[in-house]
């Protein structure tokens, strides 16, 4: 969310950042945003005027009163009384203005890092990078659950008799798999200093509201009915949650955490529900990366983030490249991002994996999140990057580590937490 001065001071810039966001219909927001605004501004200048009167009227009561002089006395009660009245429609007025106009600059989108490609869609990303060597096996690559389904290792019959498409049953070594992955990327988040954090798996609607665009919200959350809750879609949500109307000391910055959670999606929108993946699917579990920090650390950190996704992967022997969003990729609380994605030798070309996004002070603002410094507060900036989210990663994983015979190397940083297994074996032939 961008400050209302911001807005008043630099109406055009705003309406070009709109534009190269392809948003043209949000356009009028601007003039409408800046009008409610002064009228907000005037109204609020005459409440604090009919204040001060009170105050000024109130001793001039007492000392006519004091005086014997009821009569003078009660002409400038009754004069209070209508200020009042006054003042009360002043406050209705600005209580409603400051609504609405809140509800405005969570619609205009955040000002784009002047180094974001201009494009209208994620078919305009561009790739920045590739890392590692992208292979083709000269045998044939199976669908990835029929490699899962190789090992005894998904069952997802069982789930939609149970849930529905978009859920999975992992089991026996592609469970433990599942789970190595993660143990693995925690332990390398905090081999490079990020604090490891197991955060709330729901929050409250203002927590949703400070986080992500109402879009966003829509297509993702699922709601806890009759209650104020939200489960998350992944754990940045409660984690940057955690610093709601706090003021954080300079010294006590970076915050850099490393979370795991459980995510729950209902993809509305999206490019649908595989009914043979698992791909994309409504709940899935993640290692997630945090940083608040101070603003001219922001850009720093934002490389340092996409680097560790990249190094991860690449310690598994998995091909990646990271790919630049481009302006209408973007959600509207992003400064800049870039995805990570990985090589599938099946499909002879590269899907995401991860997302690494720079959010200014957008969700600060919002959530009231704001360094305390020692010549004063000011906002603090966030940012976020995927570290693994199985069973995706197990679709990178399983497809560039398979051999011809069936089996799957495990690399050997993995092999402690598979009980030193170097391989899988598949059960069936």
């Amino acid at each position: 969310m961008l400050d209302i001065k911001f807005v008043r001071e630099n109406p055009d810039l705003v309406k070009e950042n709109i534009k190269k966001k392809f948003q043209d219909a949000k356009l009028p927001l601007v003039d409408e945003v800046i009008e409610l605004d002064q009228k907000n501004r005037t109204a609020q200048q005459e409440a604090d005027e009919l204040r001060a009167s009170r105050n000024k009227l109130s001793k001039e009561i007492g000392m006519l009163m004091g005086q014997g002089k009821k009569e003078e006395a009660q002409k400038i009660k009754e004069q209070v009384t209508a200020n009042s009245d006054r003042l009360a429609e002043l406050e209705k007025t600005n209580a409603e203005l400051k609504e609405k106009i809140q509800e405005i600059m969570y619609s205009i989108p955040q000002m784009l890092d002047p180094t974001v490609p201009i494009g209208k869609d994620d078919s305009e990303n561009v790739e920045i990078q590739k890392y590692g060597e992208p292979v083709v096996p000269d045998f044939e690559i199976p669908y990835h659950t029929e490699i899962m389904e190789s090992f005894d290792g998904i069952d997802l019959d069982a789930a939609r008799r149970v849930a529905g498409n978009g859920f999975y049953y992992l089991m026996g070594d592609i469970a433990r798999l599942h789970s190595a992955v993660l143990a693995y990327a925690r332990d390398f988040m905090i081999d490079r200093g990020f604090t490891y954090v197991i955060p709330p798996y729901m929050i409250h609607g203002n927590v949703v509201q400070g986080v992500m665009s109402f879009p966003e919200m829509d297509a993702m959350m699922y709601k806890i009915e009759g209650e104020d809750l939200y489960l998350i879609g992944t754990s940045e949500h409660s984690m940057i949650g955690r610093f709601i109307d706090q003021q954080i000391p300079e010294e006590k910055l970076p915050q850099t955490l490393t979370s795991y959670s459980p995510c729950f999606r209902k993809e509305k929108g999206a490019h649908g529900i595989e009914e043979r993946g698992v791909y994309r699917i409504h709940q899935f579990e993640k290692q997630e990366m945090i940083v608040v920090c101070k603003p001219e650390e922001s850009k720093m950190w934002y490389e340092k983030l996409w680097q560790n996704t990249v190094d991860l992967f690449r310690s598994l022997d998995v091909p990646v490249r990271t790919l630049e969003c481009c302006s209408g990729d973007l959600a509207d609380l992003k400064c800049k991002s870039c995805d990570v994605e990985a090589w599938s030798p099946r499909q002879k070309k590269y899907f995401e994996v991860g997302s690494c996004s720079n959010l200014g002070d957008a969700q600060a603002r919002r959530l009231r999140i704001r360094i305390k410094g020692e010549n004063g507060n000011y906002l603090a900036h966030t940012l976020n990057n995927t570290v693994v989210a199985p069973p995706r990663m197990l679709i990178a994983f399983l497809e560039n580590n398979l051999r011809a015979d069936g089996t799957v190397a495990i690399p050997e940083v993995l092999q402690p937490y598979m009980g030193g297994k170097k391989e899988l074996v598949p059960n069936k032939k």
